[in-house]
Protein backbone atom coordinates (compact mmCIF):
# COMPACT_ATOMS: atom_id res chain seq x y z
CA UNK A 1 0.00 0.00 0.00
CA UNK A 2 1.32 3.52 -0.85
CA UNK A 3 0.81 6.18 1.87
CA UNK A 4 0.34 9.60 1.36
CA UNK A 5 3.71 12.39 1.87
CA UNK A 6 3.08 14.00 5.40
CA UNK A 7 3.67 14.71 9.03
CA UNK A 8 4.15 12.23 11.45
CA UNK A 9 5.98 11.36 14.52
CA UNK A 10 9.74 10.64 15.26
CA UNK A 11 10.91 8.12 15.38
CA UNK A 12 14.61 6.58 16.29
CA UNK A 13 14.84 5.23 13.16
CA UNK A 14 14.70 8.56 11.71
CA UNK A 15 17.98 9.59 13.48
CA UNK A 16 20.44 9.02 10.36
CA UNK A 17 17.33 10.88 8.35
CA UNK A 18 17.18 13.70 10.81
CA UNK A 19 21.37 13.86 11.08
CA UNK A 20 21.01 14.34 6.87
CA UNK A 21 18.46 16.64 6.72
CA UNK A 22 20.38 18.88 9.57
CA UNK A 23 23.57 19.38 8.02
CA UNK A 24 22.02 19.79 4.43
CA UNK A 25 20.28 22.48 5.74
CA UNK A 26 22.64 24.36 8.05
CA UNK A 27 24.54 26.97 5.70
CA UNK A 28 21.70 29.57 5.67
CA UNK A 29 19.51 27.05 4.52
CA UNK A 30 21.63 25.85 1.96
CA UNK A 31 24.22 22.39 2.13
CA UNK A 32 26.63 22.63 4.75
CA UNK A 33 28.79 19.77 4.37
CA UNK A 34 31.35 21.09 2.47
CA UNK A 35 31.95 23.12 6.30
CA UNK A 36 31.93 20.23 8.63
CA UNK A 37 33.48 17.09 7.97
CA UNK A 38 31.59 15.05 10.59
CA UNK A 39 28.17 15.52 9.67
CA UNK A 40 26.34 14.58 12.05
CA UNK A 41 27.55 17.36 13.88
CA UNK A 42 24.80 19.84 13.34
CA UNK A 43 22.66 17.60 14.14
CA UNK A 44 24.31 16.90 17.29
CA UNK A 45 23.58 20.57 18.67
CA UNK A 46 20.21 21.28 16.84
CA UNK A 47 18.23 18.60 16.21
CA UNK A 48 19.43 15.09 17.84
CA UNK A 49 18.89 16.58 21.31
CA UNK A 50 15.68 17.71 20.71
CA UNK A 51 14.38 13.98 19.85
CA UNK A 52 16.37 12.71 22.97
CA UNK A 53 15.28 14.47 25.11
CA UNK A 54 11.69 15.62 24.06
CA UNK A 55 10.38 13.15 21.48
CA UNK A 56 6.99 13.38 21.98
CA UNK A 57 7.38 17.82 20.22
CA UNK A 58 9.89 15.58 17.28
CA UNK A 59 7.71 15.41 14.32
CA UNK A 60 8.96 14.21 10.90
CA UNK A 61 7.63 15.11 7.34
CA UNK A 62 7.91 11.42 5.61
CA UNK A 63 7.90 11.26 1.94
CA UNK A 64 5.03 8.33 1.93
CA UNK A 65 7.71 5.51 1.60
CA UNK A 66 8.73 6.02 5.14
CA UNK A 67 11.85 7.89 4.62
CA UNK A 68 11.68 12.05 6.44
CA UNK A 69 12.68 14.27 4.34
CA UNK A 70 11.92 17.45 6.82
CA UNK A 71 11.56 17.80 10.75
CA UNK A 72 9.70 20.10 13.44
CA UNK A 73 11.35 19.48 16.48
CA UNK A 74 11.81 21.82 19.99
CA UNK A 75 11.12 22.02 23.58
CA UNK A 76 8.11 23.15 25.48
CA UNK A 77 10.35 24.71 28.38
CA UNK A 78 13.80 26.39 27.15
CA UNK A 79 14.78 26.63 30.63
CA UNK A 80 14.12 22.95 31.85
CA UNK A 81 15.62 21.92 28.47
CA UNK A 82 18.97 23.34 28.33
CA UNK A 83 19.28 22.04 31.92
CA UNK A 84 18.57 18.45 30.62
CA UNK A 85 21.18 19.38 27.65
CA UNK A 86 23.41 19.87 30.57
CA UNK A 87 22.90 16.98 32.50
CA UNK A 88 21.58 14.47 29.77
CA UNK A 89 22.82 15.29 26.67
CA UNK A 90 26.29 16.25 26.67
CA UNK A 91 27.18 13.27 28.74
CA UNK A 92 26.26 11.14 25.70
CA UNK A 93 28.60 13.19 23.09
CA UNK A 94 31.31 15.23 24.67
CA UNK A 95 33.89 12.32 23.84
CA UNK A 96 32.76 12.64 20.39
CA UNK A 97 33.08 16.42 20.73
CA UNK A 98 35.33 17.90 23.46
CA UNK A 99 35.35 21.15 24.18
CA UNK A 100 38.19 23.39 22.31
CA UNK A 101 41.32 24.59 24.10
CA UNK A 102 41.53 27.63 22.22
CA UNK A 103 39.57 30.21 20.54
CA UNK A 104 37.50 28.64 17.84
CA UNK A 105 39.36 28.81 14.47
CA UNK A 106 37.33 26.66 12.24
CA UNK A 107 33.15 26.31 11.51
CA UNK A 108 33.88 23.05 13.22
CA UNK A 109 35.45 24.29 16.38
CA UNK A 110 33.18 27.32 16.40
CA UNK A 111 29.63 25.52 16.44
CA UNK A 112 31.59 22.57 19.18
CA UNK A 113 31.41 26.12 20.91
CA UNK A 114 28.06 26.15 21.02
CA UNK A 115 27.29 22.69 21.93
CA UNK A 116 29.20 23.13 25.11
CA UNK A 117 27.51 26.26 25.93
CA UNK A 118 23.59 25.56 26.17
CA UNK A 119 22.29 28.58 28.74
CA UNK A 120 23.11 30.77 26.08
CA UNK A 121 19.48 29.55 24.97
CA UNK A 122 17.64 31.18 28.04
CA UNK A 123 16.77 34.87 27.81
CA UNK A 124 15.02 36.76 29.73
CA UNK A 125 13.22 38.29 26.82
CA UNK A 126 12.18 35.27 25.79
CA UNK A 127 10.51 34.28 29.14
CA UNK A 128 6.69 34.62 27.93
CA UNK A 129 7.44 32.46 24.97
CA UNK A 130 9.28 29.46 26.38
CA UNK A 131 8.76 26.69 23.66
CA UNK A 132 11.27 27.16 21.10
CA UNK A 133 11.83 25.30 17.55
CA UNK A 134 14.05 24.21 14.94
CA UNK A 135 12.20 23.12 11.23
CA UNK A 136 14.04 21.96 8.46
CA UNK A 137 13.26 20.53 4.87
CA UNK A 138 15.32 19.59 2.16
CA UNK A 139 15.13 21.70 -1.06
CA UNK A 140 12.91 19.20 -3.01
CA UNK A 141 10.22 19.57 -0.57
CA UNK A 142 10.27 23.19 0.50
CA UNK A 143 7.61 25.76 -0.86
CA UNK A 144 5.13 23.13 -1.35
CA UNK A 145 3.13 23.94 1.82
CA UNK A 146 4.95 20.98 4.01
CA UNK A 147 6.59 23.36 6.12
CA UNK A 148 3.01 25.00 7.27
CA UNK A 149 1.65 21.44 7.90
CA UNK A 150 4.75 20.33 10.26
CA UNK A 151 4.30 24.12 12.17
CA UNK A 152 0.73 23.30 12.24
CA UNK A 153 1.50 19.85 13.34
CA UNK A 154 3.71 21.51 16.30
CA UNK A 155 1.83 24.19 17.75
CA UNK A 156 -0.47 22.19 18.33
CA UNK A 157 1.12 19.79 20.41
CA UNK A 158 2.56 22.79 22.44
CA UNK A 159 -0.93 24.04 22.86
CA UNK A 160 -1.95 20.39 23.57
CA UNK A 161 0.55 21.13 26.84
CA UNK A 162 -1.34 24.23 27.80
CA UNK A 163 2.22 26.34 26.58
CA UNK A 164 0.87 29.51 25.20
CA UNK A 165 3.92 30.87 23.17
CA UNK A 166 7.07 29.92 21.44
CA UNK A 167 10.35 31.45 19.56
CA UNK A 168 12.91 30.44 17.09
CA UNK A 169 16.03 32.00 16.32
CA UNK A 170 17.10 32.21 12.67
CA UNK A 171 20.14 33.31 10.70
CA UNK A 172 19.27 37.23 10.05
CA UNK A 173 20.83 36.43 6.48
CA UNK A 174 18.12 34.04 5.26
CA UNK A 175 15.50 36.08 4.10
CA UNK A 176 13.93 32.81 2.65
CA UNK A 177 13.21 31.52 5.72
CA UNK A 178 12.32 35.01 7.12
CA UNK A 179 9.79 35.30 4.62
CA UNK A 180 8.37 31.89 5.52
CA UNK A 181 8.13 32.90 9.70
CA UNK A 182 6.07 36.04 8.44
CA UNK A 183 3.63 34.35 6.82
CA UNK A 184 2.87 32.08 9.58
CA UNK A 185 2.47 35.07 12.03
CA UNK A 186 6.02 35.09 13.75
CA UNK A 187 7.53 38.53 14.68
CA UNK A 188 10.46 39.67 15.66
CA UNK A 189 11.73 40.36 18.90
CA UNK A 190 14.71 42.74 20.53
CA UNK A 191 17.04 40.95 22.52
CA UNK A 192 20.43 42.09 23.62
CA UNK A 193 23.82 41.52 21.10
CA UNK A 194 21.63 38.87 19.04
CA UNK A 195 24.58 38.90 16.66
CA UNK A 196 23.78 37.14 13.28
CA UNK A 197 20.82 35.90 14.54
CA UNK A 198 17.09 37.41 14.65
CA UNK A 199 14.76 36.01 17.25
CA UNK A 200 11.19 35.88 16.43
CA UNK A 201 7.96 34.47 18.73
CA UNK A 202 4.29 33.55 17.88
CA UNK A 203 1.31 32.41 20.34
CA UNK A 204 0.36 28.80 19.81
CA UNK A 205 -3.13 29.54 18.61
CA UNK A 206 -4.02 28.20 15.38
CA UNK A 207 -4.48 29.94 12.51
CA UNK A 208 -2.23 28.76 10.38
Amino acid sequence: MTLLPGPRAYHPDDRAALDDICVRTADNGGDSRHLYPDHALMSTIFAAPYAHLEPELAFVLDDGTGRAVGYILGTADTPRFVRDFRERWLPLVEDRYPQPDRTPVTPTEEMIGLLHDPERMVLSELAGHPAHLHIDLLPDWQRKGWGRQLMRTFLAALAARDVKGVHLSMLTANTPARHFYDRLGFTEIAVPDPGPVTYLVRSTEPGL
